[in-house]
């Protein structure tokens, strides 16, 4: 039997994480549009008028966000190139309360905290033995069930301890620059953590139009390259609302997030998730290209991936619908241990293990028969009932942390020893 330690840390949806948002009106060029008519009777207010009205949106909302004047004046400076208007001569008080109309808030989390993974964090200093810092994404599922990606970083220990650090009182929004205010991007495109916001306090929404409705289950990995740099990949769901598109987020230092779109037949499925190293001088890439098995999949670059190799079907009684994976392989000495979801009976989700040879990852040499986790008890209650599902664990000495979702709705943490699951395999 497997050994499992689950912490009493649980995370849960939130209404009260609010950031500000662009609100975008309809734009016409020929004749006035509502930009025109709002900013013009800001415009003919006096001062007075303006002083009491900004007052009174200061009043609601500046203590619920972080320098909420500075973000209304970044949003006026926005309309004004939409508008192509000279506000030389407007003073900020103006600025700022046509900036005001021009933004809301949105609960980013109110629907949904679900779907974590986990990597090594980037700045492991002072960490006492025995100890690693670590940064998790989640999805965070807001109003019109839009998913965006959020963070937290934390500590383990080798006592199965969790201690996560503090979300900042304000949550910030990644930026991109030069975005047009009339169409949404296509392609490749790059956003930016605000210099002065935590990483625990930043959130990544959907910005070009195939992410339109979502950016869904991020499957984070620290990768290193063949010359011995690394990079923090992840592998996430593009979604418009109709059609999906796997895209490819890379950051080096979690200030500078790049979002590319991956090419190739593979890439119009989900759930796809990134080996942290090169195997026999190809990328490799666990993927579910049928929506029913599991599937090897190699390229020469990380954007574009062709159909791969049948690699696990569906075998026992908890998984016969459909298998998975949960997050990208892990090295061990014995081989790649890889997580993988099972869909049973009434649709009830568990999460199994499978180990890869390490030369030749097309090899299975071990499989969990029983789930290692699986939706039980409280753990079956929530927004999608009878699911567990992780987006990727981390090593951690002799001991597997798994931060995994519940019922689509929270965030729970287990410890598993890893001889323990290895045993389970024999």
């Amino acid at each position: 039997m497997i050994e499992l330690f689950q912490h009493a840390l649980r995370l849960h949806a939130d209404p009260s994480r609010v950031v500000v948002r662009p609100f975008h009106l309809a734009w016409s060029r020929n004749g006035g549009s509502r930009t025109e008519r709002i900013v013009a009777a800001v415009m003919s207010l006096d001062a007075a008028q303006t002083r009491a009205e900004l007052e009174l949106v200061l009043k609601d909302f500046e203590a619920r966000h972080w320098q909420t004047r500075r973000v209304f004046m970044t949003r006026y400076d926005e309309i004004e190139d939409m508008l192509g208007i000279d506000g030389s001569e407007i003073g900020d008080e103006k600025r700022q309360l046509i900036g005001a109309y021009f933004c809301h808030e949105y609960s980013y989390a109110a629907a949904a905290l679900m779907n974590p993974s986990a990597v090594p964090h980037f700045d492991q200093s002072g960490m006492p033995a025995g100890s690693q810092r670590i940064l998790m994404s989640l999805r965070a599922v807001g109003e019109g069930h839009i998913s965006s990606v959020a963070f937290r970083e934390g500590i383990i220990t080798d006592g199965n301890q969790l201690k996560l650090a503090p979300e900042p009182p304000f949550a910030t929004a990644t930026d991109a620059v030069g975005i047009d205010e009339e169409t949404l991007p296509e392609g490749p495109i790059t956003v930016f953590r605000h210099r002065d916001s935590t990483l625990s306090g930043t959130v990544i929404f959907p910005i070009t139009a195939a992410q339109s409705k979502g950016l869904e289950d991020l499957r984070l990995v620290h990768f290193t390259h063949d010359d011995g740099t690394v990079e923090w990949l992840g592998t996430y769901t593009a979604y418009n609302g109709s059609v999906i598109q796997s895209e490819l987020m890379r950051t080096r230092d979690f200030r500078a997030f790049d979002l590319v779109p991956m090419t190739g037949p593979a890439a119009r499925n989900k759930g796809m998730a990134l080996f942290p190293r090169k195997v026999g001088g190809k990328y490799l890439m666990i993927g579910r290209q049928d929506g029913e098995n599991l599937f090897l999949l190699k390229s020469d670059t990380l954007t574009h991936w062709d159909e791969g190799q049948k690699l696990l079907t569906p075998a026992f009684p908890w998984e016969l619908v459909q298998i998975g994976n949960c997050g990208p392989p892990i090295e061990l000495d014995e081989g790649w241990l890889l997580l993988t979801h099972g869909v049973g009976a009434m649709r009830k989700y568990a999460i199994g293990a499978v180990l890869l040879d390490k030369v030749d990852p097309s090899k299975v040499i071990g499989r969990t028969r029983e789930p290692i986790l699986a939706a039980a008890n409280q753990d079956r209650e929530g927004y999608v009932p009878n699911v567990v599902y992780t987006c990727g664990a981390i090593r951690h000495g002799d001991t597997l942390f798994v931060p995994y979702g519940v019922a689509d709705s929270s965030v729970a943490f287990a410890f598993i020893p890893i001889g323990s699951l290895l045993e389970a395999m024999a």
